[in-house]
């Protein structure tokens, strides 16, 4: 008799924690932070629903016995924006990206892919309407190595630098990470950071971090997306074919790729620098004593 009432207890307790559950789900949280969490998890939803499961993989095939990553070549490249609407061909829309809920606003606005909107002078690749706040040289692969606030569990193995960039659950160690695009018909290359996942989905480690060829698509088989900076700077059409490997920020060359963004390193570097110059005693005057941050160019 005691052990039914303790099977009963026990069947209450989870009927209960599983309507808790379902309503904490389904139901936005009152919070700013909730809300934004909620609707991160709204625009996973909407890339999952397109997406296969995925195996988990044993081993990350991206760099040469060296340590220099290798390229993948002839990808099919298409051009995609921040602000960009959704439509057919970009089932979600980019005013958010993958890992930031006001990536438009916090972008500085609209980067209009109009070439008649754009500089592209050979000194400066960007919208004519404003400086962007984020660097615009940006790119997305099909490939999120978080989803719903926790780290996908292949990432471990698959990412090549999760061991030295891991910092916590659920931190993305792909947002901001440098690539090179190369136009092999005229020879120019682009360096760009990590924007945004797609095109059209975001668990193909495979392809990102392995051997294999982007899978079929809307576009024809595109495995990357360009900004309109990289686009315009390689002399690339909207839709066309690049190669494209990762590299480390040490090795990204002086361009117009290290010139904006809160997100850039290269920026960040410039600014410290500055500072510590303004606080060089000059004779006769005492140095501030005024902290200045310490950036890591990775």
């Amino acid at each position: 008799m005691l052990k039914k009432f303790h099977l009963l207890l026990l069947g209450l307790a989870l009927i209960a924690s599983g309507r808790t559950a379902s309503a904490q789900t389904v139901m936005p949280r009152q919070s700013s932070e909730d809300f934004a969490r909620y609707a991160m998890r709204l625009r996973e939803a909407a890339l999952s629903a397109i997406e296969p499961r995925i195996s988990i993989p044993t081993t990350a095939r991206t760099t040469t016995s060296g340590g220099v990553y290798m390229w993948k070549q002839d990808i099919i490249t298409t051009t995609f924006w921040c602000g960009e609407n959704a439509s057919t061909n970009n089932p979600v829309h980019n005013h958010s990206s993958s890992w930031d809920l006001n990536w438009a606003a916090n972008f500085g606005g609209y980067d209009n892919p109009n070439p008649e909107a754009r500089l592209s002078d050979g000194l400066d690749y960007r919208p004519k309407a404003f400086i962007p706040r984020l660097n615009p040289f940006y790119y997305a692969l099909p490939y999120n190595d978080v989803t719903r606030g926790t780290t996908k569990p292949e990432a471990r193995t698959c990412i090549p630098w999760f061991r030295t960039a891991f910092v916590r659950e659920g931190q993305s160690i792909l947002k901001d990470r440098w690539i090179a695009v190369r136009n092999r018909r005229n020879g120019r290359i682009a360096y760009a950071q990590w924007g945004d996942c797609g095109p059209f989905r975001t668990d193909h480690w495979q392809y990102v971090f392995g051997t294999e060829r982007p899978r079929p698509n809307l576009n024809g088989g595109a495995g990357l997306d360009v900004s309109p900076s990289a686009r315009d700077y390689l002399g690339i059409g909207p839709t066309d074919t690049t190669d494209w490997r990762f590299v480390e920020a040490r090795e990204v060359p002086p361009g117009p790729w290290r010139k904006y963004g809160e997100n850039n390193p290269f920026v960040q570097q410039a600014r410290q620098t500055q500072s510590v110059v303004k606080n060089v005693p000059q004779k006769g005057k005492e140095a501030t004593t005024e902290a200045v941050p310490r950036v890591t160019v990775r």
